[in-house]
């Protein structure tokens, strides 16, 4: 794979791709439409088959939190799409839709909108970590950490914790508190999601109960939540990613190479929005999910980015630093190699 301070496709076939991709950035409303039609419906009607089957078998309704779970996926990529300015032509209509989602998502919408744009904006920068990123960091500073420090970071990139308990402190904690020296609108965005949060809760509690709430949405929730964090890991951490420092970062270079091209099976791919095509996404944002696909299969240029299949990303996962020496993700095995020289 070429490096991101070398030759790469688009370096070879820029006009060819610019113009392909560029004819995909705008918005049809019809498919807008119709995203919402097969998305939001179906949710809500899992949902309230979830509550009715607590009268029959809580068994059955495991079983229906499956697919209420992709659901709430797609409702996460049009909300993830809004955030972008993609999903429709209207900024106005991005930004309503936005917030909406984002009450559905626990998501305060202006406050995250804003830290996914310095993600783009930075990702695969080793400079430039910290904000809308998987911390990862290099061999070298995690060899200059202290105990405590280093301690606390294979905590932190356990598989377990990562993908079980991250998802409860990112969207139940994290995400309920303002940035002290964001912008006034992201930071009122967070205050209006948490009280309507608090207005929903309060309405279950005065129809269905919180316990029954609970039991239908929770399940729902933590698998949805956990196959998100899943998906954003896997888009950035995977053994051939690009990342680089200073002069040597190129942002078109290190979206076609430090952002993964997921290749899910056909279903998954429908409720996870097309995110898989993450590569072309980080390129051109602009791009809405309904699209990604097409621009994919239509641009010769994107041939040469070799797909992650389902198998080879569980490689991703002993993944923990990033050694700059080897331009690679390495395990902590790795350090063991590195005590033996």
């Amino acid at each position: 794979m070429s490096s991101a301070s070398g030759t790469t496709p688009s370096d070879q076939a820029a006009p060819s791709w610019h113009h392909t991709v560029s004819k995909y950035q705008r918005a049809d409303l019809r498919r807008s439409l119709w995203q919402l039609a097969n998305t939001f419906p179906p949710f809500f009607a899992l949902w309230y088959g979830m509550y009715l089957s607590l009268d029959v078998s809580y068994w059955l309704t495991l079983a229906l939190a499956i697919p209420a779970a992709g659901f709430l996926i797609r409702v996460f990529i049009i909300f993830h799409d809004c955030g972008h300015g993609s999903f429709f032509g209207s900024q106005r209509a991005n930004d309503v839709l936005g917030v909406l989602t984002g009450i559905i998502t626990l998501t305060p919408y202006y406050q995250w909108r804003h830290d996914h744009a310095v993600h783009h904006a930075t990702a695969g920068d080793l400079d430039r970590r910290g904000i809308g990123d998987v911390w990862t960091a290099t061999v070298k500073e995690y060899l200059q950490f202290p105990l405590w420090k280093r301690c606390a970071y294979r905590v932190f990139r356990n598989p377990l914790v990562m993908f079980g308990a991250a998802p409860f402190f990112l969207y139940l904690y994290r995400f309920r508190f303002a940035h002290r020296k964001g912008a006034p609108r992201e930071r009122h965005s967070v205050y209006a999601a948490n009280v309507a949060i608090v207005a929903i809760g309060l309405a279950m509690h005065f129809t269905i109960g919180l316990k029954a709430f609970a039991l239908v949405h929770f399940p729902i929730w933590i698998i949805a939540s956990s196959a998100g964090v899943w998906l954003f890991y896997v888009q950035h951490q995977f053994p051939e990613v690009v990342w680089d420092r200073g002069d040597a970062w190129e942002y078109e270079a290190v979206a076609l190479h430090g952002s993964s091209f997921y290749k899910l099976p056909k279903v998954l791919q429908w409720f996870t929005g097309n995110i898989g095509f993450h590569h072309i996404h980080h390129l051109r944002p602009r791009i809405p999910n309904y699209f990604l696909e097409r621009c994919q299969e239509e641009t010769p240029a994107f041939q040469a980015i070799a797909p992650l299949t389902l198998l080879s990303s569980l490689k991703s996962l002993p993944l923990r630093l990033y050694n700059e020496e080897d331009r690679q993700l390495v395990g902590f095995r790795h350090l063991r190699t590195l005590r033996k020289k």
